[in-house]
């Protein structure tokens, strides 16, 4: 499928504690593969994200540190920012919402929408904490959903049942700064008036075939309840300015801010590249498509109040072309959590493994349609049996054969047999069905279909046994490992979305001009020269040799060290 410009987004991670494999699996890694893949295939990529810094999460864990918001956000920017570079995300910007080129995005289209009808000043009442001397929006609040009763719903949202909520609603609610009991108190706030485009809303989910279906009837149903006036602007301090007459001293809601960062950080982008207008290509021009990764509890903020808040600015955006959301990674049958710190965080991650092993990992478990739960025994069983037994070791017994009986150079085919002929055939068949994944965001299977390359390999080699028929039929067995070689070549292309630094080092070993992430998805069917010498193989992974018990007992020393710095 040919698309030309791609913007591929991910939710914007709140930064105020560090990221947890469940929130990468979902949004940013998920993101990273496909934008690889686009590249691959030689369309025009932007991969934009940033650190949402606003908002109640940050100053609630700001108060809990006894740290101004501002210090925490600048630490955990560069921290987060950096540890994304060691996970090989692909950013070409990730940027965070205190940037001053979203902070004028965002007050700008704010008033266009203002200017064109959609925001209405309205006197209400709001939860107010008297032992805090503050009012509780979003995160300063929680209680039991008043929809499905789950006792830890959010002001802003219950992770349970997914619905967008408004702190006055929640059941038994109580302040989590103090844990006191809230009192209702007038306030004035501004909102945006979300009913009014219930049909176009409508009319795009309907209209558009590259949503998910859950996706799409999970939004259609938000609608058909009813869409009410969500509040944009917030009585908190840490935040951007609301830019309305009147309201001084008010911030804007930190998702209405969130979502539109999307378009600030395609702006920012292209003004650091010296290009100012360019950003429109992918904002406007038609052919263009863009992509959003996020978690399930994200969902209505991305089909329907972004393409909302996009429409009310009177200008024609692209509305989402694709959300691809994912249920949650659990660990012990839970919802992992930054706040109540449950799971595994990527800082601690990567310093029990590799960082292919995770993103493998976390790929081919991706949890699509179901939640998933953590265990170090998939985890062992990924990484020893798909990445060790299989991928690494069709490939290192394919050049360690050219490598000591070949003296390195790639053999010259004669007649291929029909077996051989086939091998190739369903190679192809492979690749293509792997890049329809990844298009459909089925990726998933995409990553465990390029394991079933590796052991399609495996089973070739096995059958054939090129390392007896080397003394009876060299010809024979030249022609096996040429097939096996091409196999290789095209693991290298076709891994490199999902395992970047294995498949680099990969190529590298083929002996192969410059990056495989400069090359051409198509290059992974063309195959190797005759007498193309490649360099020494070395193996590509290592099994992991340690108990379920002791990977437990690993993890405590790395959180502890980690605490240390």
């Amino acid at each position: 499928m040919k698309l030309g410009k791609v913007l591929v987004t991910s939710a914007w991670p709140y930064i105020n504690v560090t990221p947890h494999i469940g929130n990468l699996v979902g949004s940013v890694l998920s993101a990273d593969v496909v934008a690889r893949y686009y590249r691959l295939k030689g369309e025009e990529v932007v991969m934009v994200s940033g650190s949402d810094e606003h908002g109640t999460p940050i100053e609630v864990e700001a108060i809990r540190l006894g740290v101004s918001p501002k210090n925490l956000t600048d630490k955990n920017h560069a921290r987060v920012s950096a540890l994304f570079k060691e996970w090989g995300i692909s950013f070409d910007n990730y940027t965070r919402t205190e940037n001053p080129v979203h902070k004028e995005f965002v007050q700008n289209h704010l008033m266009k929408i203002f200017n064109n009808g959609y925001i209405f000043v309205q006197e209400t009442t709001m939860l107010y904490c008297e032992n805090c001397h503050r009012f509780l929006p979003d995160r300063f609040v929680e209680g039991k959903c008043p929809y499905c009763g789950n006792e830890s719903a959010r002001g802003d949202q219950c992770d349970s049942c997914g619905r967008l909520l408004e702190p006055t609603i929640l059941l038994e609610p109580y302040c989590v700064i103090c844990k006191g009991k809230p009192v209702t108190k007038a306030t004035k706030h501004w909102y945006f008036d979300l009913s009014k485009f219930s049909e176009k809303l409508s009319s795009y989910l309907g209209g558009n075939e590259q949503l998910p279906t859950t996706t799409k009837n999970f939004s259609l149903n938000l609608i058909k309840e009813g869409l009410k006036p969500r509040a944009v602007t917030r009585d908190v301090g840490w935040g951007i300015p609301a830019p309305f007459p009147g309201a001084e001293g008010k911030t804007i809601y930190v998702w209405v801010e969130a979502v539109l960062g999307y378009v600030s950080a395609t702006i920012e982008y292209f003004r650091n590249l010296g290009e100012p207008e360019k950003w429109k290509e992918y904002w406007f021009d038609k052919n263009a498509k863009t992509l959003y990764f996020i978690g399930k509890d994200n969902i209505p903020f991305h089909t329907i109040i972004l393409p909302a808040l996009l429409l009310a600015s009177g200008e024609d955006y692209n509305l989402p072309w694709n959300v691809s959301a994912t249920e949650f990674l659990q660990f012990g049958g839970e919802k992992a959590s930054k706040s109540q710190r449950r799971g595994i965080f990527i800082d601690e991650a990567i310093k029990l493994f590799p960082v292919d092993y995770w993103r493998y990992y976390l790929m081919a478990t991706r949890p699509e349609t179901k939640d998933s739960n953590f265990s170090w025994e998939l985890f062992i069983e990924k990484v020893n049996s798909d990445l060790n037994d299989t991928l690494g070791n069709f490939i290192h017994r394919t050049l360690t054969f050219i490598n000591t009986q070949l003296n390195g150079e790639v053999p010259q085919p004669k007649t291929l047999e029909k077996d051989d002929e086939k091998i190739l055939e369903v190679l192809k068949e492979k690749v293509e069905t792997i890049a329809k994944e990844l298009e459909n965001c089925k990726l998933q299977s995409a990553a465990n279909n390029v394991i079933s390359i590796s052991r399609m390999g495996n089973q070739y080699l096995n059958e054939k046994e090129p390392w007896k028929l080397i003394k009876k039929d060299r010809e024979k067995a030249l022609n096996i490992i040429y097939v096996a070689a091409q196999i290789v070549k095209a693991l290298a292309i076709i891994s490199a979305p999902f395992m970047p630094f294995a498949a680099e080092e990969l190529w590298k070993t083929l002996n192969l001009l410059g990056s495989v992430h400069e090359q051409k998805w198509d290059e992974a069917l063309k195959p190797l020269t005759a007498k193309h010498k490649i360099a020494e193989a070395k193996p590509l992974f290592k099994k992991i040799e340690v108990s379920e018990k002791q990977l437990d007992e690993l993890l405590t020393k790395v959180r502890e060290n980690l605490k240390k710095t």
